[in-house]
């Protein structure tokens, strides 16, 4: 599956290679570690072997099959391998294998360097024929090559001038002295901070690594090397889910902005920091570029990404692509028709297309715009917000982005209402293969229940969302989500395959009580239909009954039906969405309980499954708990707690690493992506800033991290290697809570945030191109209203015809109303209610201001 560009025997290597004396086959070894990872292609994955360009790694009946394109000069031009390989200088290695090909050639098996200036170790050159043979040469190390480093195992298999296919299997490479094993190869600090930086105003916490039992002295030092405040540590012993023996610093008293700050205890200094919102409000827009770089079926444009990561349309049916346009189920399924599945997002480091990953990744994006519209700053996503083709399109960028998901969603519905679970490449392709060259026929896996609830849940998000912006499009989004909803009904449980793991993720789900929750509240928020209104309060899952401190994934999305409830205004009874809001604060509450306990501050449960795959959007979409309790109850200990999940994402962490690219003197790069893959391949990018890694995953599930990292701590099972894809690969539901956090943060970045000293209740009767809305402004402040002006702004068509209680103006869609002689002054907790018949249609208002200040609307 790994691909490396055939430079790393050139022909100036071969004279070295060709003098590299080898010693007999029985030769005696230090010791019998074996230092290649998955040999015998046992699990039916190539992984982590690679291929250069003109070859196609499959897994097939146990083997390892290279299909080599013919006409190629030299040995080198077309090769299989492995990185990440150690050697030891001077210690005994025999490589064995078995080989057959179609056609009779000569091989050669070689080692060396896997970067420049390529160095070679060893090179021997085997007969292979269609007959299964054992080949094995022994030969001792010249260079020195520790774990996860620069050695290299690989089969040159070109220089032939026609197509041939090529089997290897019981790869084997034994020798050297020192067990294979390791730690994170990137430098630890003992002073951890937020490699990014703190933001004026809010708390800043560093944690020091240090075995002493009394307070140590910290000092802060300014950009010149400056002292600027000093301080005690608080000794917390040792800390479990880390192994380190930790101190908190508290320097939250020093609340200068600047840049290139530094903390220090004695000798040991921190990576430098800043004092500054302006990272986190970058962050909520590289955090949602992560998705137009996802796109699939439409190139990724210079003038929006840069040259290094423009590239051409994928999956769009030109050559070697088989497309997406006339996708056929998989052959086992006899489904009987093709759908056309372009465009979406790419899932991950992979070229797959799943529904219930693609769901929830859209309903956070769809929600950040929603909560913003409501209670925050949707300003921040208006047009012209991204830099995406859309841009000046007169709607709001973040709904464009999620546009291209919401629309392959729709797509992937099959003819009788069911949604297809997912769609990708029949085989796993090699790493890199940039989209475009992915030669893999596409398949679509069965129908299932979990993903026609996804569907029926954004879609009808959606639709309420496109109301007053496109109200065919919302129509067309609304038919798609009930058609979704009654299949799933009469489909209640077609579980999803957790065998359909070959091409792509298995995503299987064996609870969808869940997802039917989140539809219903969904649908019912946006129609407002006694039916869903029912199957949501009839729910086991209602009033927040599934928040814990485990939180929700794309396996588990009731608390998304909950916050749709919660900010979205219903029909329920006031006292049981009060009851959902409180459960975010219960569990806020829990959260930063066992935060103040840790030594690297993060919520996150590992108590039961220790850190998980993906276990960085688990922190994020805990810390989304933490936001909405602060905006539930404007508490600023849950706004801190969100901040704390950030620090420790961007550096504040054991492993002194930014798990955010581009983010931090240490941040990670060699994300596990078949296009952001520099370090296989020195002509294509590293991951772009703000593209987030999966993060710590004690389970340790990959080749990579089962060699380097045994026996780690929970929080340093991570490593930055591409070929380490269950710690280091990314996601487009890891970036989506990455977006909707960051977006929040940056909302709350700037004076301490207060709870609004207004509310607005909005209720309206419509019917056919009119309508009668009362509204109701209640002063939520301290202090009395001598006069107020409400303004808002309609989203469709609406024209005041006529209003009461309050002297009512209208231009264009932006509204006024300001007080009469006889209501103007309103006392601190009380209300004043006005009201206005209006012709038109369209959704009703969201975003409301008194007196020029935003209120909390419901």
């Amino acid at each position: 599956m790994r691909s490396q560009p055939p430079r790393l025997l050139a022909a100036s290597l071969v004279a070295a290679l060709a003098a590299t004396t080898f010693a007999a086959s029985g030769t005696a070894l230090a010791a019998e570690y074996e230092r290649v990872l998955n040999g015998k292609f046992d699990s039916g994955s190539a992984d982590p072997w690679w291929s250069s360009a003109g070859v196609t790694n499959r897994v097939t009946g146990g083997e390892l099959c290279a299909a080599v394109t013919g006409g190629t000069t030299n040995p080198w031009d077309a090769l299989v391998g492995q990185n990440g390989v150690p050697f030891e200088s001077g210690q005994s290695y025999t490589l064995s294998f078995d080989a057959h090909a179609t056609t009779a050639q000569t091989v050669a098996a070689a080692a060396g360097e896997s970067v420049s200036p390529y160095r070679g170790i060893a090179r021997q050159e085997f007969a292979v024929t269609p007959s299964k043979q054992h080949f094995t040469f022994t030969f001792t190390s010249t260079l020195d090559f520790p774990d996860a480093g620069n050695g290299q195992v690989a089969f040159q298999l070109g220089g032939q001038p026609a197509d041939n296919t090529i089997c290897v299997d019981n790869v084997s490479l034994i020798g050297g002295v020192k067990p294979p094993g390791g730690v994170n190869p990137n430098p630890t600090k003992k002073v951890q901070v937020d490699l990014v930086g703190y933001v004026p105003g809010l708390p800043k916490r560093a944690t020091l690594v240090s075995t002493a039992t009394t307070p140590q002295t910290w000092t802060l030092k300014n950009s010149a090397g400056a002292t600027v405040a000093t301080g005690q540590s608080t000794p917390k012993g040792a800390d479990a889910t880390s192994g380190d023996p930790v101190h908190l610093i508290d320097f939250s008293s020093y609340d200068t902005p600047g840049t290139g700050y530094t903390l220090s205890v004695g000798a040991d200094s921190s990576f430098p920091f800043d004092i500054s919102a302006d990272a986190i409000k970058r962050l909520r827009y590289d955090s949602l570029a992560f998705f137009y770089h996802q796109r699939s079926g439409t190139p990724i444009e210079a003038q929006y990404v840069g040259d290094q990561y423009a590239r051409p349309a994928g999956h769009v049916n030109v050559a070697p692509n088989q497309g997406d346009n006339n996708v056929p189920c998989r052959a086992d399924l006899a489904c009987g028709y093709t759908l056309d599945v372009r465009g979406g997002w790419y899932d991950a480091g992979d070229h797959g297309k799943y529904v219930v990953n693609g769901g929830i990744a859209t309903w956070q994006l769809l929600n950040a715009y929603e909560r913003a519209s409501r209670i925050g700053d949707a300003a921040a996503y208006r047009d012209g917000s991204l830099a995406i083709p859309e841009k000046s399109n007169g709607v709001p960028d973040l709904l464009d982005e999620a546009r291209w998901e919401v629309d392959f969603l729709l797509k992937m519905q099959a003819p009788d209402g069911m949604a297809h679970h997912k769609m990708h490449d029949a085989a796993w392709t090699a790493l890199p293969t940039r989209p475009e060259l992915d030669d893999q026929p596409r398949r679509l896996s069965a129908t299932s229940t979990a993903a026609t609830l996804n569907l029926a849940a954004v879609a009808a998000q959606a639709a309420r969302l496109w109301r007053g912006i496109d109200a065919a499009y919302s129509a067309k989004l609304l038919a798609a989500a009930r058609k979704a909803y009654t299949a799933a009904k009469a489909n209640p449980a077609k579980l999803a395959d957790p065998a359909d793991n070959v091409g792509g993720g298995a995503y299987d789900d064996k609870t969808v009580s869940d997802e039917f929750y989140w539809a219903a509240a969904e649908l019912y928020a946006t129609t407002g239909d006694a039916a869903y209104r029912t199957d949501v309060t009839t729910s086991s899952h209602y009033k927040a009954a599934s928040l814990t401190r485990a939180g929700f994934f794309w396996g588990g999305t009731a608390p998304l039906g909950d916050i749709t409830l919660a900010l979205a205004p219903t029909g329920l009874p006031a006292a049981d969405v009060t009851a959902i809001k409180s459960a975010f604060a219960t569990v806020a509450d829990q959260h930063l309980t066992a935060m103040g306990q840790m030594g690297y501050a993060t919520p996150y449960d590992n108590s039961v499954d220790g850190y998980v795959w993906g276990s960085n959007s688990a922190v994020l979409n805990n810390a989304t708990v933490l936001a909405l309790a602060h905006d539930f109850t404007g508490a600023a200990k849950y706004r801190d707690g969100v901040f704390e999940a950030l620090h420790y994402l961007l550096g504040r962490n054991p492993l002194s690493t930014s798990y955010v690219a581009g983010y931090g003197d240490q941040a990670v790069q060699n994300i596990h992506h078949r296009f952001w893959a520099r370090q296989n391949d020195p002509t294509l990018p590293i991951a772009p800033p703000g593209s987030l890694s999966g993060g710590p995953n004690s389970a340790l599930q990959d080749p990579v991290v089962q060699r380097l990292l045994v026996g780690c701590p929970q929080q340093k099972c991570w490593v930055d290697d591409i070929g380490a894809y269950s710690v280091n690969e990314v996601a487009i539901n890891w970036n989506s809570a990455l977006a909707w956090v960051s977006g929040w943060a940056a909302e709350k970045s700037g004076a301490p945030v207060t709870k609004p000293d207004c509310e607005v209740g909005y209720s309206a009767s419509k019917w056919d191109n009119g309508l009668s809305a009362h509204v109701k402004l209640t002063n939520t402040g301290t202090t009395p209203w001598t006069e107020w002006k409400l303004g808002f702004a309609f989203p469709g068509t609406q024209r005041i015809t006529t209003g009461w209680s309050a002297n009512w103006s209208q231009t264009g869609r932006d509204v006024t109303a300001t007080n009469m002689s006889w209501n103007g002054r309103v006392e601190p907790g009380k209300s004043v209610y006005i009201g206005f018949n209006a012709s038109g249609s369209g959704s009703d208002p969201t975003a409301f201001t008194v007196n020029g200040k935003a209120c909390k609307s419901g």
